[in-house]
């Protein structure tokens, strides 16, 4: 069986800069606690060590008012600017691991929100990245995920509007989402800040699973850029399935299979990949 692995499955730069600094604050801590707001990426494995290692988690829902006071890293989706401001009211110091790319978006939201622009973000309203941009608008920011959530949009005449997406956006749906909006004639800034490692992600998975007799994504179940690829896979390629780590496998998806694709999302460490690749290429 020929197993193809995607160049640019596994980590991709913000991520892994935000799993390198949890870890460089371990070595450098001291005896300080360590928590991430929110898991540090969706990975259960990552998370997992990381809790080992005395790393908790705090922010979604768990409170930080009853901890002992001391870092709080701030993973690669960001937090909205009320939260950054709580935390550091609260006597905790902030280590901020927000991908550039996220950060640019908190920017752009933050000035142009207060300059009068309405703003649309393309994305997953649930998504914590998404939120934590919401958050920096100083008007109400307004997310549109699917053509259904265009009905629902204000009338914008009069008024300028700029047009964001969450950075793992699928690039496809966004531009036609643009696309819509755009014929409503509004006064309209775009801006795709869907980052280049997603777009290349997006486009090498869709071309491995239409050349391929079945496809693997890996990554966590709550990633939202991983399910994206396992979409894209799934509309190519039939036989695709979405698994976390090798426990999943099931040999019998590719026993007639002469070529088998492998992608991962962007919080998959390598080492996962590996094992993967191996038990596919050797046990099936």
């Amino acid at each position: 069986m020929e197993v193809i692995v995607a160049k640019s499955a596994g980590f991709c730069f913000g991520v892994k800069r935000a799993v390198d600094t949890v870890y460089e604050q371990i070595e450098k801590a001291e005896g300080t606690p360590i928590y991430t707001y929110g898991p540090i990426i969706h990975n259960e494995e990552v998370v997992k060590d990381l809790e080992e290692k005395g790393v908790q988690v705090i922010g979604e829902n768990i409170p930080v008012s009853d901890r002992e006071k001391g870092i709080v890293i701030i993973r690669s989706h960001g937090i909205s600017r009320l939260q950054q401001e709580n935390l550091e009211q609260q006597g905790f110091r902030i280590v901020d691991a927000t991908c550039p790319f996220v950060k640019k978006i908190h920017r752009i939201v933050e000035k142009e929100s207060q300059n009068g622009s309405a703003i649309v973000i393309i994305g997953n309203p649930n998504h914590p990245e998404v939120e934590g941009i919401v958050g920096w608008s100083s008007t109400p920011a307004i997310v549109v995920e699917n053509a259904e959530d265009l009905e629902k949009l204000p009338d914008f005449t009069g008024r300028k509007v700029c047009i964001v997406s969450q950075t793992t956006f699928n690039y496809k749906k966004f531009k036609d989402l643009v696309e819509k909006i755009q014929k409503k004639g509004y006064d309209i800034t775009v801006l795709n800040t869907i980052c280049n490692a997603t777009q290349e992600r997006q486009v090498e998975a869709k071309r491995i699973s239409a050349s391929v007799d079945g496809m693997l994504v890996i990554g966590g179940k709550h990633s939202s850029n991983t399910q994206k690829l396992y979409e894209i896979c799934k509309k190519e390629c039939n036989n695709t399935h979405f698994i976390q780590t090798t426990d999943d496998l099931d040999p019998a998806w590719f026993g007639s299979s002469d070529r088998v694709g492998i992608t991962a999302g962007a919080s998959t460490p390598n080492n996962i990949i590996e094992e993967v690749q191996t038990d596919v290429r050797f046990k099936f």
